[in-house]
């Protein structure tokens, strides 16, 4: 079953729980991190409502098509790692709980038809934790027959010692290898011979050995460097890993961050990547981010790839962002738009996608001056640009944008090299006949007349400045008619005389 449709059966404090437990393998622990908040936020709450949930009656579905309906507890709908999640929460926290509930919640578990040994054992050793009469191994039949064939194989059955002695030399000897491996010193190579029966019967025979070579300050070749990982997996992956300084540097971001972000980061991270309808719960996740600082919404939007994720998923992301709810500071609309829009932007090689447009506009339109500061300026600046960026541009500058951002998009090309990219994007804003003051028009002539001298071939240079001599002839003054009579005198194209005329009609007052 989908765990978004059985979200909406829990109230709020149990839903957290139900999500914290759908973060992977960590489940039970972020779950038992929200469960010491919530208890940290009210002393007297309990899990009384979540273990009812929990054991609620539910409709199950058919294994197999012709099966009949069944009916079972809600827990029983879970995958088997919410499962297995649950078990281990409730092994953790299990003290402080009431006895009825827990044991009801193991009840129905014992009794799921799709439980695996490892639920058996987890029940059977809660039920013994909590004193209930249970004289069952942990172990299944079967396992218990597989443990004694591998115990007979490793040491024989009449020797004695058998695990503890097995596993302690081997423990040992790594000890020893890890010590003289931290001294750093030129010593002579010790071997760590881990003995194996060949054939776990005749115990006379020769053992098969595997040499480990632990080397202080040579480097260990590749078959050495085989033999030791292979050890290192056999005597348990519970022991510590050594890491060089380099390496404790470059972990992962999320280490910075706090745990309640942690979380929040798994769960929006299994959201996106989930191929199921978005509803009111899914969009609620998002709601966290209003308690973040930008620098945490940018690790979070390190974390979740968002530069990453596929065009199709940004509609619903963006309309979960957006909801009413929201209302981010400029500084974290800005990260967000960046980390979302730009890279996908810079790297179009043909017209964007509808479902980037429709991301693109939405974001523009209720934050329009993170989005010329986080992604239209950005892009502006790139000297690769091309036609598929411009006309994105140009569909957000005139249809989200109103006239204050729009002069402030043309300052931005003030302070950049002009393309033919920029060129558009500068025509398409003349066109919409801008409220130019007297000094910004004087500044964006100084920019056609230093600029113009590379365009002189160029169509859209003559067009945007067509449009500058027939629309905005009312702000050109005699300075001006001059500095442009000696742009267009090196122009190229078919337009020059148009141009010219166009000029030469302009009367100061």
């Amino acid at each position: 079953m989908d765990p978004a449709m059985f979200l909406g059966r829990f109230d709020g404090q149990s839903k957290l729980l139900v999500r914290a437990l759908l973060c992977g393998s960590s489940g039970a622990h972020r779950a038992l991190e929200v469960f010491h908040r919530q208890q940290r936020a009210n002393p007297d709450m309990s899990l009384s409502n979540f273990i009812e949930t929990l054991c609620q009656d539910e409709v199950c579905g058919p294994d197999r098509t012709g099966q009949p309906l069944t009916v079972g507890p809600l827990v029983w709908l879970f995958t088997a790692l919410l499962k297995k999640n649950l078990l281990s929460f409730i092994n953790l926290v299990y003290l402080s709980l009431p006895c009825p509930p827990v044991l009801h919640l193991l009840k129905c578990l014992c009794q799921d038809p799709h439980r695996t040994p490892w639920m058996t054992a987890m029940i059977r050793q809660l039920e013994r934790n909590l004193e209930v009469h249970n004289e069952e191994p942990l172990y299944t039949p079967h396992c218990g027959h597989r443990l004694k064939e591998l115990s007979q194989r490793l040491v024989g059955s009449d020797e004695t010692g058998g695990w503890a002695k097995c596993f302690s030399r081997q423990t040992s000897e790594c000890e020893r290898a890890s010590g003289s491996s931290e001294l750093g010193t030129q010593r002579k190579r010790k071997g760590i011979f881990l003995a194996l029966d060949s054939d776990g019967e005749d115990t006379g025979q020769e053992s098969k050995r595997i040499k480990v070579e632990v080397c202080g300050s040579e480097s260990l070749d590749d078959e050495e460097k085989s033999a030791t990982t292979e050890l290192s997996g056999r005597l348990g992956n519970d022991a510590p890993e050594e890491r060089t300084p380099a390496a404790a540097a470059a972990e992962s971001p999320s280490d910075v961050l706090p745990e309640h972000i942690k979380v929040s980061v798994l769960q929006i991270k299994e959201l996106l990547e989930s191929q199921t309808e978005w509803d009111q719960s899914s969009m609620e996740m998002f709601e966290v981010l209003n308690d973040y600082d930008p620098g945490q919404v940018e690790l979070l939007c390190s974390m979740l790839r968002f530069p990453d994720l596929p065009e199709q998923i940004l509609p619903k992301l963006c309309s979960s962002i957006l909801a009413p709810s929201f209302d981010f500071s400029y500084s974290t609309a800005a990260t967000l738009i960046k980390s979302l829009l730009l890279q996908k932007i810079l790297s179009l090689s043909e017209p964007a996608s509808r479902c980037l447009v429709t991301a693109g506009t939405s974001l523009c339109s209720r934050y329009p001056r993170p989005v010329c500061h986080a992604l239209i300026g950005p892009v502006l600046e790139e000297k690769t640009i091309g036609n598929p960026q411009a006309e994105l541009l140009n569909r957000l500058v005139e249809s989200c944008l109103d006239s204050h951002y729009r002069l402030l998009v043309l300052q931005m090309t003030f302070k950049m090299t002009w393309g033919e990219a920029v060129l558009s994007i500068i025509h398409s804003l003349l066109d919409s006949r801008l409220d130019l003051s007297e000094e910004l028009f004087t500044q964006f002539t100084g920019q056609l007349v230093s600029q113009g001298p590379k365009f002189t071939k160029s169509v859209k240079f003559a067009k945007m400045m067509l449009t500058v001599l027939t629309k905005y002839n009312s702000h050109v003054t005699a300075e001006h008619k001059q500095s442009l009579h000696s742009c267009l005198m090196v122009n190229e194209t078919f337009l020059k005389k148009s141009l010219q005329a166009a000029l030469k009609r302009i009367t100061n007052s």
